[in-house]
């Protein structure tokens, strides 16, 4: 399948569903073409370095916010057991 990123275009096998693929395509696209009109830069190697950066920033930031929301839903359902638990020891 051949899809477009910063003006080139690039010819990938995926094992994934064609319109995920297209999707990934055209978000590192847009954060290329965001790169570069923001840095006013033009060297393509510069612009997928900065691109790849904020991308990875990005992905960083959701595994601390993932890692985050975790513990406190951990937290919630140990109690739930814990209730079940207690629940079933009275009910015995």
């Amino acid at each position: 399948m051949k899809v477009q990123i910063y003006d080139q275009t690039y010819n990938i096998n995926s094992g994934q569903d064609e319109s995920y693929a297209r999707e990934l395509a055209a978000y590192v696209d847009g954060k290329m073409n965001a790169v570069a009109d923001s840095t006013h830069t033009v060297d393509s190697v510069r612009v997928a370095v900065l691109a790849a950066l904020n991308i990875a920033d990005e992905l960083f930031a959701l595994r601390a916010e993932q890692r985050n929301s975790a513990a406190p839903l951990r937290q919630r359902l140990e109690k739930c057991v814990e209730l079940v638990d207690e629940a079933l020891r009275q009910s015995s």
